[in-house]
This record gives C-alpha cells, structure tokens and sequence, in this order.
C-alpha cells in the first residue's frame, strides 16, 4: 500500500509503500530502499503526523558514565573541604548544566574532571565559603591554566556572576590544610590556627601596601606569609632552622617554588621597617628580622612612614651632594678660562658656533634615565627588577672605507669653542704635572 504525500529524502521519489513484514510497520522506498519513515506506533487514517518511538518514550534518559563520574567528583572534592550540604547540592547542579552545554559535549576527559572543580570553586564563592583556585588544582592534580580556563569558560557560558575574593578572604581556609596543630606535631612546633591566621594575614596586608602582591600568584604568597608566622610566632633556634621544604613535609602540604622569593621579599620589607624601630639598636639583617616581626606588624603605619621620610631625605641629600661637586669644578674652569683668554686667543673653528647657547644637540648624547623602581624604597617587582629586552642585532657589514659619512658623524666631531678650551685646559694641566712629576 502507497502513500500519496510522502516522498523519499534520498531519491525524492514518491513510490513509497507501507513494508509490514516485521512487527512493527516501517515506510520504505520502492526505488532506492531508503527507509522513509520507521517506528510508527499506529497508522493514522486522517492524516496526522508520523511520530517516532524515541520521541514518544515516557521513560527517562539515562544519565551517562562520565556524567555519573563528574557527580562522584563533586561529592568527593565537597567531602575534602567539607563543605556544607547546600553547597555541595549546588555544585552538583552547575556540574549537570554544564555538562550537557554543547561547549562541554566533545572535551577531552581531564577537561570534564576540572569542569567538576570550578563548579565547586564559583559555588564556594558565591555561598561566602571562600577558597583558592590552587586549592581546587592541588586536589585534582590539575594544571592551574587549564582550571583557570575552563572556570572562566564555565562562568561566562552558565552566566555566573562569581566575586572577587581577596588573598586576605581565602587564606583561613588555606592555613587549615597546614596539619601544625598539635594533634599532628610535637608542642615545639604545633601552633593554634586561629593565632596562625592572624599573623599571616598581617604579613599579606604589609606586602601588598610593599607592592609584593601585585601581579603575583597568591598561592606562594600565602605559604610564605604561614611560613613567616609560624616562625615568628615562637622565634626558637630549632624553628629558625628549618628550611621552608622541612616546614612543608612536616605540614604536609607541597611546596611552591615561588614561595623562596616571596620568604626573600618579605624579609627585606620586614628589614627595612625593623630598623626604624627606635628601642633597637643593632642592625636588622634577614637573619635576625624574625624576632622583630610582632614590633614591625604592631607599629607597621608608624614605621612605614618614618622609612619613608628617611629614605627622601637620603635621597636629598645625595642630590645636594651631587650638585655641590658639579659646582666647585665649573668655578674652578671659570677662573682659570679668564686668566687663559687674557694670554691665549680662543680658538674658533669655522663651521662651529661662537655662541656656546646655541650649540648642536646632537653634539653629545642624553644619558638614559636610571629606573626609577630603583630609586623608590617600595615599588612594584615588574620596576625593581625589569625583564630584559632583547635588542634586535644589526648585521654587521665589512667596512670597506669607501663609506660615505653622515652629517650626524660629521657634526659629533665638531666642537664648540667652550668644549676645546676646556680639552686644551686639560691638556696644560696634564702637562704640567707630568712635568713636576719628573
């Protein structure tokens, strides 16, 4: 039996015939073979539409592996940082919405694990439960540019407005996974967290006012303010030993690299303000700095402004002090010029200019301007110490002498009449002592 209306999407042929051989009736294509129409429950005599059993199915789809996976992720990484129920129940739910996002279908397996993560982190954030990104990578064993990728990637696709949490916000969290207390370590080296976490983030807030913050991971930053704080916390010689690897595997967290600087930066601050503490009269050096860390942090405004002052005014008087010798040479030149014009004819060259105001620019090169980050006591890091550029090198050309000379050449040779009275001055001096000399 034909139906009139229906055509087959392979050949478009209209000789299309009602294939009842199996139990369930299928459409098929009398010219090509094609299947045009399969899995109709019941013929429909007025004329409805045709209705496939995969669309007609009451019955649930299944969730898949990895998706039951991605769950058991979620709950696992809840259950680490025991988080409240809430939290977990949302992390679960942006997980399932982000899951079945056609930016999340084709990704590779690892991608999908850290999809897991970020949820956990942006539902963190946004139920005031505040954790670092490194947290989440050092549980899943992640790299932090991809986490930090495909948090993002989730932000913008479930249109999350995630805040912004401050190192200061993140680290009570962070100083809790440090097993210091003294149910884990001897009393030498336990310390309580709640003392911990004042300290450290005390020592944060000084480096971001020293500009040690800016632009750097908070991760190391943190580990070195910890490590500071449990040091100055109980200065003992056996606390001052340890290095900041002992300190880890006793902790039983991993140590980040660029925690060593940051330890270095902090001390240095620290020193700085050390030395302006009145009551101590021996230099503060990065050996003994330790022990002044509670005076520092407890009059840190106080310090901060009077190292301030006494850095501008070094700076003053190394400027004054600069310009007093530039002075006594010029007026000695000055003296001694006037007794030579009286016996001397000053020499003038006939392409220079008389007037030595308006001498050439090009006669002598500006000196580049020191970096200012050096000149400053506390300046950014990417300013104290600037990376290198690379200056693109020139070919070098065999030098034939054949070369023409540019005017720029020409005129550097040329001198003033002030420049040669001061090279003939010099002459006569060298001359002169030689001769006493001898």
């Amino acid at each position: 039996m034909s139906r009139s209306g229906l055509s087959c999407r392979c050949c478009g042929s209209s000789n299309v015939i009602d294939d009842d051989l199996y139990c369930q009736a299928q459409w098929v294509c009398v010219d090509c073979g094609a299947v045009v129409s399969e899995g109709v429950l019941a013929p429909d005599p007025v004329g409805g539409s045709v209705v496939s059993y995969n669309k007609t199915t009451a019955e649930a789809k299944k969730p898949g592996v990895n998706l039951i996976k991605g769950v058991q992720c979620v709950n696992a990484i809840c259950q680490t940082l025991r988080v409240n129920r809430e939290i977990q129940e949302l992390s679960k739910t942006y997980f399932k919405q982000a899951y079945r996002h056609e930016s999340f279908l084709k990704v590779s397996l690892q991608k999908k694990e850290v999809l897991g993560g970020c949820c956990v982190l942006v539902s963190c954030r946004l139920l005031n439960w505040p954790i670092a990104m490194g947290t989440i990578s050092s549980l899943l064993n992640a790299d932090p540019t991809l986490l930090g990728v495909v948090y993002h990637e989730m932000v913008r696709i479930l249109n999350i407005e995630a805040p912004i949490v401050n190192i200061t916000d993140v680290m009570e969290a962070h100083c809790q996974e440090y097993k210091i207390s003294s149910q884990h370590v001897p009393e030498e080296l336990a310390e309580k967290s709640e003392d911990l976490t004042k300290r450290a983030v005390a020592l944060v807030e000084l480096a971001a006012d020293a500009w040690i913050v800016t632009g750097r991971r908070p991760i190391p930053i943190m580990m070195a303010a910890i490590y500071l704080a449990w040091q100055s916390l109980k200065p003992t010689k056996y606390r001052m030993k340890l290095s900041l690897d002992k300190f880890c595997q006793i902790a039983g967290v991993k140590r980040q690299r660029p925690a060593v600087q940051r330890i270095k930066e902090m001390k240095e601050v620290l020193c700085k303000l050390g030395n302006e503490i009145p009551w101590v009269r021996n230099t503060v050096t990065l050996d003994s700095v330790i022990q002044q860390v509670e005076d520092i942090l407890k009059y840190r405004y106080a310090l901060l402004s009077s190292a301030l002052r006494t850095h501008e005014d070094a700076l003053l008087a190394e400027c004054q002090g600069s310009s007093t010798e530039e002075t006594i040479p010029s007026q000695t030149l000055d003296v001694v010029e006037q007794s030579e014009a009286s016996s001397e004819p000053a020499w003038k060259p006939g392409t220079g200019n008389d007037d030595p105001g308006t001498a050439p620019e090009t006669q002598s090169e500006e000196k580049q301007e020191p970096n200012w980050g050096k000149r400053e006591l506390f300046a950014p890091p990417c300013m104290t110490n600037p990376k290198r550029r690379r200056v693109p090198q020139t070919e070098l050309k065999d030098v034939t002498g054949d070369e023409e000379i540019s005017d720029s050449e020409i005129d550097s040779y040329i001198r003033t009449p002030r420049e040669a009275r001061h090279f003939a001055l010099t002459q006569k001096i060298l001359s002169l002592s030689e001769s006493e000399k001898s």
